[in-house]
């Protein structure tokens, strides 16, 4: 009882600089900043930290060890740091400018990086690490032991396989499934790995342990067996290669669209400039990230990926 009284006391200190809605339950060792608003019925648990200026909407379940970045907005029946059986005590990290928007289940274990988006009822599973600016669309589902770069988008309606690795300026389109088990059902995992500014069209099928390298395109429908190499489009059933994107016009214009950065700018940090603006105030070591020196050797000739 006098737990609980004491508990109620420190609450209410902290009050004075937020807002709450009716019946909520704090738990013991909670940080929240200023301007934090809290909805009806949510449940924050033990050892979490809100930062400023953040919104916690309706019946929203907070579970223990979880870290909220500053400026994010947690959509209404959301549950933050889920645990699995195997994970229990790990945190979760979500970044400043978040928006996580209803009915999305992100679970313990898993580090996400500044101005993360979801659409609604989105599925994250434990030990994921996601890097800045992804974005993740409604009803998709990455089911843990995952890695994720940069600036990715997954349109809605994607299932990623544990174990995949998806690099910087991907594109998922909706209804692709990366798969895992060459052999179902077995333990036997293979992830799939998408290279940076590869695109992987709606529908598509990409098989235990293919790679797609960088710039590749892979059409709507494709089922993926083989790895698919740089700058190539590949398509159909199994899925073969048809083109080299370079080849690829505009039906409108008659201009060139790939590689898609040389085009591409919205939402991109080199929206104000472009892409080889951008690119060359990189270091050395940001540069190795996207691999790009290394496509130039390939096409020469120097070295086989």
């Amino acid at each position: 009882m006098e737990e609980k009284i004491e508990n109620e006391y420190n609450w209410r200190k902290m009050m004075k600089k937020y807002v709450t809605g009716k019946s909520y339950n704090i738990g013991k060792n909670v940080s929240i900043d200023e301007n934090v608003v809290i909805g009806h019925n949510v449940i924050i648990e033990d050892n979490v930290s809100i930062g400023a200026n953040c919104s916690i909407d309706n019946n929203v379940i907070i579970r223990s060890n979880v870290e909220i970045g500053e400026n994010s907005d947690i959509g209404a029946n959301c549950i933050l740091g889920e645990n699995s059986r195997e994970d229990c005590g790990q945190f979760l990290k979500i970044g400043k400018k978040a928006l996580i928007r209803s009915g999305s289940i992100l679970y313990t274990g898993s580090n996400i990086g500044e101005e993360f988006q979801t659409g609604h009822h989105v599925t994250i599973r434990e030990k994921t690490m996601i890097g800045h600016h992804v974005s993740v669309g409604t009803l998709s589902d990455i089911q843990g032991n995952c890695k994720i770069g940069n600036y990715v988008r997954l349109h809605s309606n994607v299932h990623i396989g544990q174990l995949s690795i998806i690099d910087s300026f991907v594109w998922i389109f909706p209804y692709v499934v990366l798969t895992n088990d060459p052999t179902p059902p077995s333990e036997d995992f293979r992830g799939v790995h998408i290279h940076s500014f590869a695109i992987v069209a709606t529908g598509a099928i990409l098989m235990p342990g293919v790679n797609v390298l960088q710039d590749a395109l892979v059409a709507a429908g494709a089922i993926v067996a083989k790895d698919v190499q740089p700058y190539s489009v590949v398509a159909g059933n199994p899925a073969k290669e048809i083109s080299d994107v370079r080849k690829i016009k505009n039906k409108i214009t008659g201009e060139n669209v790939y590689p898609w950065r040389n085009y591409f700018k919205k939402y991109m940090p080199w929206q104000e400039s472009n892409f080889q603006v951008w690119y060359s105030t990189l270091d050395i070591e940001e540069k190795k990230d996207y691999e790009l020196d290394r496509m130039d050797k390939f096409e020469t000739g120097k070295i086989d990926l």
